[in-house]
């Protein structure tokens, strides 16, 4: 498929999807519900997330290991950081004090200084190192290990382990509820969530969301958030105080991660096996469009976007 520039003109919203698949950044004109641009970005970037200034979006290539610093406005690239290893997953703690990265292949998770980029330790954290959450006091991140069904939990201050807990198979997604009280980890080798008691630690319950629970995102209100269910197709909105399902709706082609618009309108969804970014209509839970990108399209951005609690 040919690569064209963006247009600096252009003043529509856009949404960032990353094409993990073929090292490219699909810019979508959210308003046209069309590819703009595809951009080469570098080696299979996974995650993303804004700078705690919102000024900068950051594109995590595991493979190229580096971080890849965006115009949000334009998808635009900005600068690079180069000598991440391997980072898959990555996170700012809550007091902007660290820099996390997950590092799947390479069985570390490192912890860097946010600032500078310095890195602090490399952890060794096997098998398969995943997704990050964090406590609200920013002395603990939490890390789900794939490929021995477990999670740890990581002292900042020390950067060492303080405890691993087994939990059902393959955790992918995790979660700090709003009270800073559960982690909710989604089990993509079950069919649901489970619920983590993080001081004690343990597991005290199980949310049957749908098979292949994945990954998880705010819905804004400060109760409610999304889970996507890979393997069933579909997304299960699961209220955080009851930690209950109360409402799932179909979304195709191994929904992965999500963006929801600020009003809670629309929710856009990365369609990993169908090359498309799907965007449902949250009053009728009916999918609206279905948007060509790149293959595997994996994390998903936009500015105007629904808050993160």
């Amino acid at each position: 498929m040919a690569i064209w520039l963006v247009a600096d003109s252009a003043a529509a919203e856009i949404a960032i999807v990353l094409n993990s698949g073929e090292g490219t950044v699909s810019v979508v004109d959210m308003g046209a519900r069309k590819e703009r641009s595809r951009i080469p970005i570098g080696k299979e970037p996974h995650h993303l997330m804004a700078t705690p200034d919102d000024k900068h979006l950051i594109v995590a290539n595991a493979v190229s290991n580096n971080l890849v610093f965006l115009d949000p406005a334009t998808g635009q690239v900005v600068k690079r950081i180069e000598k991440i290893s391997d980072p898959y997953q990555i996170g700012y703690s809550p007091d902007r004090k660290y820099f996390v990265s997950a590092s799947l292949r390479l069985n570390q998770t490192d912890i860097y200084e946010a600032e500078t980029f310095n890195l602090l330790k490399r952890i060794p954290t096997p098998k398969a190192p995943s997704h990050i959450a964090f406590n609200a006091a920013s002395s603990l991140t939490f890390i789900t290990l794939q490929h021995t069904d477990q999670v740890a939990a990581i002292d900042l201050a020390t950067q060492q382990i303080r405890w691993t807990i087994k939990v059902g198979p393959v955790p992918a997604g995790i979660w700090m509820t709003p009270d800073d009280r559960h982690l909710l980890v989604g089990l993509t080798g079950a069919d649901g969530v489970e619920v983590i008691d993080w001081r004690k630690p343990a597991v005290v319950a199980r949310i049957i969301t749908g098979k292949g629970a994945h990954n998880f995102l705010a819905m804004g209100d400060k109760r409610h958030v999304l889970v996507t269910n890979r393997v069933e197709n579909s997304v299960a909105i699961v209220d955080q105080q009851s930690l209950k399902v109360v409402e799932k709706f179909p979304v195709p082609g191994g929904p992965d991660c999500m963006e929801l618009t600020r009003d809670g309108r629309e929710l856009w969804v990365t369609s990993r096996w169908k090359r498309q970014l799907t965007v449902v209509d949250m009053a009728s839970k009916k999918i609206v469009a279905q948007i060509p990108v790149g293959r595997s399209p994996h994390g998903v951005y936009f500015r105007g976007h629904a808050p993160r609690q």
